[in-house]
């Protein structure tokens, strides 16, 4: 989903996320799947071979989405994927009803 500075604390940009990064060190900090992970940012992954672009997943699901820094942790794709397979599930779900609801299909299941 796309990053909208809306849905974020006023500091966000010059706070919060350098504050992150700080922590981290500019490297993982890991998820349940794959704890060690500590890959640098903008470096090849040792294990997908994508590069690294580091960003903050959001451990709660405060709304609006909140700046305290025991709820963020900064993690590669790999990780941020794994975090949230099934948020990423339901999304992409979502996506397909949408556009098969636009083209005028109709579903045989739910």
């Amino acid at each position: 989903m796309p990053w909208r500075r809306a849905d974020y604390p006023a500091d966000w940009c010059d706070v919060i996320r350098p504050a992150i990064i700080a922590r981290a060190q500019n490297r993982c900090e890991g998820s349940p799947a794959y704890p060690g992970c500590r890959v640098l940012n903008h470096t090849t992954h040792p294990d997908t071979g994508s590069k690294v672009i580091l960003t903050t997943a959001h451990l709660c699901r405060c709304e609006p989405k909140c700046g305290e820094l025991g709820h963020l942790r900064l993690l590669c794709q790999r990780c941020h994927l794994t975090l949230e397979v099934e948020l990423h599930k339901q999304h992409a779900a979502d996506t397909r009803r949408r556009t098969s609801e636009a083209a005028g299909q109709l579903r045989l299941w739910e």
